[in-house]
């Protein structure tokens, strides 16, 4: 089928082709990508961006012992084709099968385990000075976007970079995109690089002249033309990366492998960091995915011919969430919105499209956007941030020390919380409530269902402090069809089941009793268990645990003394969750109730689907039924 890509087998034969060849191999490598993504989903717009850029590489560099970082991971599928992973992607993202970023036990190629962003050029620096203290010789390369590079973290890194002149390579990968449309000054200073009208005009005026010249003038525009880059330099000021004491090559086209190679050759002769600045397209080769490469940034399974997702999705808290802030909003001109660089993941973009000046996308910057929000709410407005929760980690010290220690009404829409599925240990949203339930002043809630997000969101912007709301992704089990509860008391819960109550019982001793105390979506998962249980001897109860801190401790003391014992369950990791706020607070009670903590344990989670992961955790409705039993 592939008559380049079939016959592929070592990097190493990447140097022995012609660059025609290397042409023809990037086209196929393309339908490859588009055919594999297609049926498993993924990654597929950033990846169709670099296949020239990844090709130039590894005709350049051996990365048997030169080193490669890149940064957040999700543009390395061809990485890992030329890598001799190719027959693995029929298992792409699936349980068992190939991550859909670098992990370093999956190959040796795979060098620094990457899944956020902005984390590349600090890892790649520690490796050269690694080198350099080993008086080793080879080449350290890290490779990122330009939406990457908003993030402080790399700033940082360059700025260390330069300033001790380690020898370093960058690749910036400039396609003007992040998942979303780049924003803010460093996205408009890398444009005015691709297209600085001085220069243009310049180079034009130049061209034009020495053609018209007889016998030379030819030759001599030809040869102006080979150092334009260096014109460039002369002719843009201040140019940040120099100003740094960082060498600036470019802009390259991305797509021209000849150019790019040659161009990394030259930085490989430089004895001091170098930022080679390339053009990409993201999307590059797949109509569809260049006409919404964010569609295509990540992306279910698609009908090639068509570019439409195989599935429909429905209704999801993303969208929920999206559609409720706007109504709310119409309403409350103290209400402002913030995401870093995911606005419609988040279910931001209507709000984005009707009240554009009271929405900011601060780039990938969470740290900024948090305390962007602090200083939003010190003057009266009613800022809420919609992240991811496993992006939310990057601003651990922002929320303690900017929000919570002022007691500042921000609201944090975390979304993704609890397991997200194919992507894997660097996204699972299994963390949230852990590193924040210990913060004072913090407020934790979760809906039960896609209509309770809604009442918790109008609850949350009436209140005077800090409120998180975690969601998870995806939407309700089409099953069940739960009533929301419409009304809060900060810090009680909801008896949203009472075996008691349905059959019109007192105290029937016959019965074990068991209360079940499941917070968010588990709240469903809660329910399909029971219908595992209806034959046992079991008094249950389930209640939906609306609020995470504070817990309901005179329902907890209530059960307690009516001799329930209690199961808690949580998408989150046990160690720091309700779970454990649940036990600490019955050991003080000196009952002898028992307490069941279901959840996460204490490790990563890999990737693979939902319904899979909840199983082999013992989280889908059979394995907390099983739990149960073991417990009567």
């Amino acid at each position: 089928m592939y008559e380049i890509l079939d016959k592929y087998n070592d990097p190493k034969d990447i140097k022995k082709m012609s660059y025609a060849k290397l042409d023809n191999f990037a086209q196929e490598i393309r339908q490859f990508l588009i055919d594999k993504v297609s049926k498993t989903g993924g990654h597929l717009a950033s990846n169709l961006g670099v296949v020239e850029l990844t090709l130039s590489l590894y005709n350049v560099f051996d990365f048997t012992k030169d080193k490669i970082v890149w940064d957040v991971g999700h543009q390395a599928y061809v990485h890992k084709i030329l890598t001799g992973r190719k027959d693995r992607f029929d298992s792409l993202r699936k349980y068992g099968g190939m991550s859909g970023f670098p992990k370093k036990d999956e190959s040796n190629f795979d060098m620094f385990q990457t899944g956020h962003s902005s984390t590349s050029i600090s890892a790649a620096l520690g490796m050269a000075r690694a080198r350099d203290l080993r008086k080793e010789k080879h080449e350290v390369v890290a490779v990122i976007g330009d939406g990457a590079l908003t993030g402080g973290m790399a700033l940082e890194a360059l700025n260390d970079a330069g300033y001790k002149k380690t020898k370093l390579i960058v690749i910036l990968n400039d396609n003007e995109m992040s998942i979303g449309k780049n924003v803010g000054g460093l996205s408009t200073y890398l444009s005015k690089l691709r297209a600085d009208p001085k220069y243009n005009k310049l180079k034009h005026e130049l061209d034009s002249t020495l053609r018209k010249i007889p016998s030379i003038g030819k030759g001599m525009a030809e040869s102006i033309e080979k150092i334009k880059d260096g014109i460039k330099q002369v002719i843009v000021p201040s140019m940040l990366f120099e100003d740094m004491g960082i060498t600036y090559l470019g802009p390259i086209n991305g797509h021209n492998i000849k150019d790019l190679t040659k161009v990394m050759s030259m930085a490989k002769s430089i004895d001091e960091p170098v930022i080679i600045h390339v053009v990409t397209q993201k999307g590059k080769g797949y109509s569809y995915a260049e006409k919404n490469p964010g569609k295509f940034h990540g992306i279910g399974p698609f009908n090639c011919d068509s570019g439409e997702i195989c599935s429909a999705s429905g209704e999801n808290y993303s969208g929920t969430f999206g559609s409720e802030l706007l109504e709310i909003a119409k309403d409350n001109k103290d209400i402002v919105a913030i995401t870093a660089a995911m606005r419609d993941g988040t279910g931001l973009s209507k709000f984005a499209e009707k009240f554009p000046e009271r929405f900011f996308d601060v780039g990938i910057a969470e740290q900024h956007a948090v305390t962007l929000a602090a200083g939003l709410a010190t003057e009266g407005l009613k800022p809420v941030f919609a992240v991811y929760s496993t992006f939310l980690q990057r601003a651990y010290d922002q929320v303690l020390h900017d929000v919570c220690i002022q007691n500042l009404p921000v609201i944090f829409a975390i979304d993704r919380a609890g397991i997200v599925g194919e992507d894997g240990e660097t996204h699972q949203g299994i963390f949230d409530i852990s590193y924040l339930s210990h913060m004072p002043n913090l407020t934790i809630m979760s809906p039960k269902c896609l209509e309770e997000l809604r009442h918790i969101l109008n609850w949350a912007v009436k209140q005077n402090f800090p409120i998180a709301i975690r969601y998870p992704r995806g939407g309700d089990n089409n099953s069940l069809k739960l009533e929301p509860l419409k009304e809060f008391s900060k810090g009680k819960w909801e008896i949203a089941y009472s075996y008691e109550k349905e059959n019109s019982l007192k105290n029937d001793n016959s019965l074990k009793k068991v209360a079940v105390i499941a917070s968010g979506k588990m709240v469903q998962h809660a329910f399909l268990a029971k219908e595992k249980l209806s034959k046992l001897p079991v008094n249950l109860t389930i209640v939906n645990a609306c609020f995470i801190k504070p817990i309901d401790k005179e329902l907890i003391k209530k059960f307690a003394e009516n001799n329930y014992d209690i199961v808690t369950i949580e998408d989150n990791v046990i160690h720091g969750g309700l779970g454990s706020a649940v036990l600490q607070y019955v050991s003080t009670l000196n009952s002898g109730t028992k307490v069941l903590n279901l959840g996460f344990k204490d490790e990563f989670i890999t990737h693979g689907s939902l319904d899979i992961l909840y199983k082999l955790y013992g989280l889908d409705a059979g394995g907390i039924a099983d739990s149960i039993r073991k417990l009567l």
